[in-house]
Parts: structure tokens; sequence; C-alpha cells
């Protein structure tokens, strides 16, 4: 059983910095940060594989920045030049072979981000 547990969130305004982590209980392979604003759908943000792929939404390629410390068990989320729309509150997200983050798998309680103009 892997827990996970976000934090990091907070209120910044437009063009701030945030940086997430999220420590995981157990050992993970696959992990992913997802976000969920008001009324909308939840949606993936970025995602780091235990080799250290990476992949990201085209909303925040060249401003958030996925990372992990295999040896801590943490996975980070460096947020730069944060807009409004960038508000959200933001889970963190493990598996397992066969990944399918978002779908299966672990959940944190999440952090919220504000992002004001």
């Amino acid at each position: 059983q892997v827990q996970l547990v976000e934090s990091g969130g907070g209120s910044v305004q437009a063009g701030g910095s945030l940086r997430l982590s999220c420590v995981a209980s157990g050992y993970t392979v696959c992990t992913a940060w997802f976000r969920q604003a008001p009324g909308k759908e939840r949606e993936g943000v970025a995602r780091i594989d235990w080799d250290g792929s990476t992949r990201y939404a085209d909303s925040v390629k060249g401003r958030f920045t996925i990372s992990r410390d295999n040896a801590k068990n943490t996975l980070y989320l460096q947020m730069n030049s944060l807009k409004p729309e960038d508000t959200a509150m933001y889970y963190c997200a493990a598996d397992l072979p066969p990944c399918q983050l978002g779908t299966r798998g672990y959940w944190g309680q999440g952090t919220q981000v504000t992002v004001s103009s």
C-alpha cells in the first residue's frame, strides 16, 4: 500500500513560483501531478517515471519541471511563471507497472494552488 502526501501549495501572484512536494510511503515507479479546477475535468500536468523519463501537458511546458528523489521517496513539481489559469487543486499520483496513471493507482489528498492576477 502506497500513501502520498502533498505539500507546498499556496497563494501567489501571477508570474510567481511555487514548489510542490509529494512524499510517498512506499516504492513507486510511475509518478505524476494532476490538477483540477472547480467545474473542470481533472487533467494531467506532468509525469516522471523511475528512469527519469518525463511528459508535460502543453499548457505547462517550459514553465513547470517535474522531478523525483528516489532516495527520499519524494516527487516534486517546480512551477514558475504561474498564471491565473494554473489555479487548481494539485494531486500527486503513483502507480506500479503496468502503470495507468489517472485511471488507477494511488492518490494524495491534494494541495491548493491559487494564482492571482
